[in-house]
């Protein structure tokens, strides 16, 4: 059996107002236009989550829904309040208790680049790989029966995209 994880970085919020709550931060027009584009490349390649664990802050669940559109079908949605700037540790340890085959996160930097980069066995040849920046998306596959199974370092690389590559 192979699981497939999509990990994507919210796209690009709002700085206009510095006294609001960062949780609270939505999406500016370039962030809009991100997603829409990380949605449809998505559809496109068929990298289509059966269930999205997704940080209940306001920029990942605008990204979310501007993402989900472009599916044939939508996938199951799990907010989860402790995505919100959540530990690769963290985020690997609610993937391994999922059963659905392909499960997406989105949630935040430093942590969902940094889960990126130590479930991938190879990285890209992609400078942006490391700095995982706003909507960056990978996806990888992992040769296992159960997602309890998933090790660092095991995730076969099937495709990276930012929304510079694909505007």
């Amino acid at each position: 059996m192979t699981c497939r994880l999509i990990l994507i970085r919210h796209a690009k919020s709002s700085w206009n107002d510095f006294d609001s709550d960062d949780h609270a931060r939505v999406l500016n027009d370039r962030g809009r236009a991100s997603a829409t584009a990380i949605g449809a490349w998505l559809a496109k390649n068929g990298y289509i989550p059966e269930l999205v664990l997704c940080s209940d802050a306001a920029r990942t669940t605008e990204t979310l829904s501007l993402i989900r559109p472009a599916f044939p079908a939508p996938p199951k949605v799990k907010f989860r309040a402790g995505f919100y700037h959540a530990s690769p540790d963290h985020m690997l340890d609610v993937l391994q208790r999922q059963i659905a085959g392909t499960v997406a996160i989105v949630a935040h930097n430093p942590g969902i680049g940094a889960l990126a980069c130590g479930l991938a066995a190879t990285r890209p040849n992609d400078t942006d790989f490391a700095r995982y920046p706003t909507a960056a998306t990978t996806v990888l596959d992992f040769d296992v029966d159960n997602w309890a199974q998933v090790r660092a370092g095991q995730g076969t690389m099937v495709d990276f995209a930012t929304p510079r590559s694909l505007i």
